[in-house]
Order: C-alpha cells, then structure tokens, then sequence
C-alpha cells in the first residue's frame, strides 16, 4: 500500500481529518463529511468528500449551499487533487464557492525528520499548553496572518485533550515574543501524526527556527510511536520538507463560500 493509500483509508475514510473537539458537531449528508459548531458561527466549518459525490454531485453541493447558508456561516470545502468528481473544482465555484491558496500534501516518516538544528543564539524550544503561553501563540498568529486568526480553537482544543497534540515554540524569553510556533496532533489508532502552524515572525525567518520545530515535533511523534507523518505545506516551507524526505504525494485546495450575509450564489446547473 502507497503513502497516500494508506493517509486516504486511515485519516480521510476513517472520519479522522477532524477530531470531536467541543461545541463541534462532526456528521455526514450523504458522501459528504462535515464540521460545524453546535451554535451557529462561533467556529469555523468545514466539509470534505472523501469517497466521491456519486452520480449527481451538484446534489450533493446544492444541499450543503443551502445547509450553510441557512445558518448564515461561512464553509470551506477542503478538496485533494484525487477528488472525484474530476471537475468538482468547477462544480464548486459555479456553486458560489471561491478558491483559496493550493497547498501541497507531503508525507513520509518521521525518523526522517529527526535531527539536529542549531538555533540562533538565546533562542530556545518549549512546549507550551498554559492559557498564558497560548495566548502568547495567538499574538504571533494575528501579527502574521492578522485578527481574524484569533478564534481560540488551540487553547479550546489544549483544554478539551492535553494529550492530543504538542505545541512547539521558539522563543527568547517565556515572557516575551513567541518567535515561531507549530503544533502536532496524534490520530489515535494510527501510523500518522500531522504537523500544523509553523508560522514564523517575518524577522525570523532562514534562520532555522522553523526545521528546528519541525524536527523537535518529529522526535515527539516518533516516540509516541507514530511512524508516519503529514503536512499540508506552502511554497515557502515545502523546499525544507522536500529536502528533509517528504514526498509530494497531492494538492490540497480550500474553496470557502460566505454565507455569513445571508445570500449565497446560486447553484449553476450543469449539463
């Protein structure tokens, strides 16, 4: 069995892209997989189709405009480049759906990753889990990716299941700026740990901070027994990865309709 056979049957057919968390409804219409929150638009939404739409896929999407719509939310539909059906990226935007940056999916073993880095002198590695120190990571991740990252879903997630993932910063002081932060989730009951976040303060940047949490997080994967691991990577980071030993394995595309006014696109009608 292949990387991705073996990602695609134990992570996506197996329900396990999104993990229970809480006020999280996780739930299936059809061939389609969703993610949304108990109460309506305090949390990001998110659907998938793992096994396909089967033969009338604009069904299939249609009910999800209207699912989403009707609660007034926004919905990102995370497609892989094997999706079927083959033109379902058309599908979507005809539907009122938008595209977003395509990222690519890399995966291969951890013992790959584990090595060495040396880190710019007086930065040091911490895992973090305190409120104080989350919040400290939601500070860097606004300043990159602005104020709309700050929903308080890591700190929420680090409350619900401590055990479930690390979070990895670079820092100078544990009082001061988080210089670069990421996280790594285990998928109990199977080879895979995924890697997330790895967001570095602009100034930062090619100094190894990002590979040294990328191979710390590694170690930790590896010792807790998961062999493999994946990231859904940038142009930015996957030269690293890439040079690391991941493989390219496919692409992974966001496409997000906001609903959150009340007035999606129309369904366009294919023939």
């Amino acid at each position: 069995m292949s990387l991705l056979d073996a990602f695609h049957t134990s992570i996506r057919l197996a329900g396990r892209e999104d993990e229970p968390a809480p006020g999280i409804v996780l739930d299936t219409d059809g061939p389609v997989r969703r993610r949304y929150p108990a109460t309506p638009g305090s949390s990001y939404c998110m659907v998938e189709c793992p096994e396909g739409l089967g033969a009338d896929p604009d069904h299939w999407i249609a009910r999800q405009v209207a699912f989403f719509s009707g609660r007034g939310e926004q919905v990102e539909w995370k497609t892989y480049s094997y999706d079927s059906p083959a033109d379902l990226a058309d599908r979507l935007v005809a539907a009122g759906f938008v595209a977003e940056d395509e990222e690519t999916l890399l995966l291969g073993e951890v013992a790959g990753l584990v090595h060495d880095v040396v880190l710019p002198d007086g930065v040091a590695l911490r895992q973090v889990s305190s409120e104080e120190d989350l919040a400290r990571v939601d500070v860097l991740l606004r300043t990159i990716w602005g104020e709309g990252r700050d929903d308080g879903s890591l700190a929420a997630e680090v409350r619900a299941d401590p055990d479930a993932l690390d979070v990895v910063v670079a820092e100078e002081s544990p009082t001061g700026p988080v210089l670069c932060a990421g996280w790594l989730r285990y998928t109990r009951g199977t080879d895979f740990a995924s890697m997330w976040g790895g967001s570095t303060l602009p100034q930062w940047r090619r100094r190894g901070l990002y590979r040294a949490t990328v191979a710390h997080r590694a170690a930790l994967a590896r010792d807790r027994g998961h062999r493999y691991v994946r990231l859904d990577t940038s142009p930015h980071s996957r030269p690293i990865l890439e040079r690391l030993g991941l493989r390219a394995v496919a692409t992974t595309t966001p496409y997000v309709l906001d609903a959150r006014s009340g007035a999606a696109a129309p369904l366009v009608t294919r023939p």
